[in-house]
């Protein structure tokens, strides 16, 4: 019976149009941090660039190392000339030259000696097919491939530490955005209240008009106010709207879908001393760590540089087979040792050792400016968290006072003791205080935050 009634009442709230909206939907399963966060990660088109460019590296590092390993190459080359040397050398190729290809018929003795072959002088075309196939080994290059072996895996963990940057960056991001639905929530809970007391200061204010105890225009400020509370309860839904959506753009989840969040998340406060901290964020600080290793591939670089002026011994063994159609007729072989030295190059190799050891000049100069500026951002970010904890203390007791002043300026109204002005200056300065304190409450999420990122530790693990 019991089960009965509440579906006919149920039945009947949705025929009235009574029955709230969201009651209506279908619940929204809530995403905490950590989901949030790992959505973030594993979607975000910014991580996306990174992870290519990780990519690219190690793609470079494999390019390098081959370097190392001989090379084959393999090709097949048709040709047809009657050019007298060409033509010549394809027959030799082919092991096909007779005494006629000397024209041995024209030489009668020493008296034709000035006589000119007119069959070598004067070939028909001749076709020749050469299939090849070449090895080129690197013997000795002065630790140049090394060299750039070594250059490319630097820039791979450069690039590795540039996504770090990028993680840590969204991760704050996603913090912002998810703590921003909750402090939008608290703004709609404060603009209820305020809503609230601006009826009930409607109410009396009328009450006490119809007694003669207070003027019309007390009367018309109330109901002003009534109206500003109204807009205020707008506004903090759109600013709650807002949020939902920003958190659903980084997590790349359709603004269209529900989406609600878990329950709020304080980051903890890093502890140590400033010192500490900077000592910490220079050895963990990403964006440090991608300088230096930016540096250290510039380094490897230079050394590319300097192998130029040092000699190169390579070896070159070839197998070829020259036929008149494709085949492997006429096989013969070359190997060859090649020692190279460039004695002079107009200053070429110079200007390259130059220019590269500028290169890591530049950058070692970027990395003193950066870890002066992460020694400054992490002063600065640890003045702002400690500054954000106090003034949650500060904001709490001012909402406590402010209250109280409003319950009192309330109750000497309620007995024509105050006036209407007095009235809502109280109110004002009531909201204004809690407002404040949830204000303290987000700053002193993203302090912190911002603390564990500029010293190098922010993840998930660290909120």
């Amino acid at each position: 019976m019991r089960t009965r009634l509440l579906l006919a009442l149920w039945g009947h709230l949705i025929a009235a149009g009574t029955l709230p909206a969201h009651a209506l939907a279908a619940p929204v399963t809530p995403v905490d941090l950590r989901q949030a966060i790992a959505a973030a990660l594993s979607q975000n088109p910014d991580l996306d660039a990174t992870r290519s460019q990780i990519q690219q590296a190690e793609a470079a590092v494999r390019q390098a190392e081959g370097n190392k390993l001989p090379q084959v190459n393999l090709s097949l080359t048709g040709s047809r000339s009657n050019d007298p040397l060409n033509a010549f050398g394809m027959k030799l190729g082919q092991r096909h030259v007779t005494f006629g290809d000397f024209d041995a018929s024209q030489y009668i003795g020493p008296s034709s000696v000035g006589v000119e072959p007119s069959t070598l002088n004067n070939p028909g075309a001749v076709n020749n097919f050469n299939t090849r196939i070449e090895l080129l080994m690197p013997i000795y290059n002065a630790g140049q491939i090394q060299s750039h072996v070594d250059t490319a895996k630097s820039y791979v963990r450069a690039a590795q530490s540039g996504d770090a940057v990028a993680r840590q960056h969204l991760i704050k991001q996603v913090l912002m955005a998810y703590q921003g639905v909750h402090t939008a929530r608290a703004y709609i809970t404060l603009a209820a209240d305020a809503n609230k007391a601006a009826q009930e200061f409607a109410r009396v204010s009328d009450r006490l008009h119809q007694q003669g105890m207070v003027l019309k225009s007390d009367v018309l400020s109330a109901r002003a106010n009534l109206q500003e509370m109204k807009i205020k309860v707008i506004e903090a839904k759109n600013a709650e709207a807002a949020a939902l959506d920003q958190l659903a753009l980084m997590m790349s989840r359709p603004l269209h879908e529900a989406l609600d969040v878990g329950a709020p998340v304080i980051p903890k406060l890093l502890p140590g001393t400033t010192a500490e901290l900077r000592a910490q964020a220079l050895a963990k600080h990403a964006g440090i760590n991608a300088l230096r290793n930016q540096i250290d591939g510039a380094g490897h670089q230079v050394k590319a540089a300097r192998a130029e002026r040092m000699p190169k011994f390579n070896v070159m063994a070839r197998q070829d087979w020259n036929d008149k159609q494709i085949g492997l007729e006429a096989a013969s072989y070359t190997v060859a040792g090649v020692l190279s030295w460039t004695a002079f190059d107009g200053g070429i190799t110079r200007a390259a050792i130059d220019r590269a050891e500028a290169a890591r000049s530049e950058l070692a100069a970027k990395l003193r400016q950066a870890e002066a500026g992460v020694a400054y951002q992490v002063g600065e970010a640890q003045r702002k968290a400690l500054e954000a904890d106090e003034k949650i203390v500060a904001r709490e007791s001012g909402v406590a006072q402010a209250e109280e002043a409003q319950r009192l300026i309330k109750k000497r109204y309620e007995n024509a003791m105050a006036t209407a002005v007095e009235v809502l200056a109280a109110q004002a300065q009531s909201d204004k205080a809690r407002a404040d304190l949830v204000a303290a409450h987000y700053d002193a999420a993203v302090q912190r935050a911002e603390l564990q990122r500029v010293v190098g530790v922010l993840s998930v693990d660290t909120l």
